[in-house]
């Protein structure tokens, strides 16, 4: 099985990717860390700001590994804020069978009764050498990928009350 998680920043994909590699021994690529590869070797002129155009770079060599892992009867998990909202156009019905996708989404009221904790959490799983984020962002972000994800079909998990994903994220993978 292939999951991806998809999110706005500071949703918690990355502890939710870590967490199911420790339960089910599933390895997990970050995106950001290919990113970030292919920016420092110099493979791209892109730079970490460039976030649409990243999308466009990012996806078709990801989505090549998916088919590589399925292909070769592989789990994995992969998550990361770079992938495209039309992400089942990169593949045909054989290997959608064998992807489980869900985007992270917190509601603007769990936003703003929680930032300060969104902020104490932001480098549970990886350490952020830099953090700019804010109220603002959170809104903006976590909106767009809320209504894309309706737009488009797409699996969420709308955190509203409390940040408790683990029996949904459960559910998802077991439909």
């Amino acid at each position: 099985m292939i999951i991806l998680i998809t999110g706005a920043s500071h949703t918690g994909k990355t502890n939710l990717a870590q967490k199911l590699l420790e339960k089910y021994k599933y390895p997990y690529l970050s995106i950001d860390h290919l990113k970030m590869g292919l920016i420092r070797s110099g493979q791209t002129n892109l730079t970490p700001c460039d976030d649409d155009k990243l999308t466009d770079y990012l996806w078709p060599i990801v989505s090549e590994m998916i088919k590589t892992s399925i292909e070769n009867d592989q789990n994995m998990i992969v998550e990361g804020c770079y992938i495209p909202f039309d992400w089942k156009n990169s593949f045909s019905e054989h290997y959608l069978e064998k992807i489980k996708y869900v985007c992270l989404v917190l509601s603007e009221e769990y936003i703003k009764l929680n930032f300060d904790k969104i902020i104490q959490y932001e480098s549970i799983v990886e350490k952020r050498l830099f953090s700019d984020y804010n109220l603002e962002m959170a809104f903006d972000d976590n909106k767009f990928y809320l209504e894309n994800c309706i737009k488009h079909n797409l699996t969420y998990i709308l955190v509203e009350n409390e940040y408790n994903i683990d029996r949904k994220i459960e559910n998802i993978l077991h439909q």
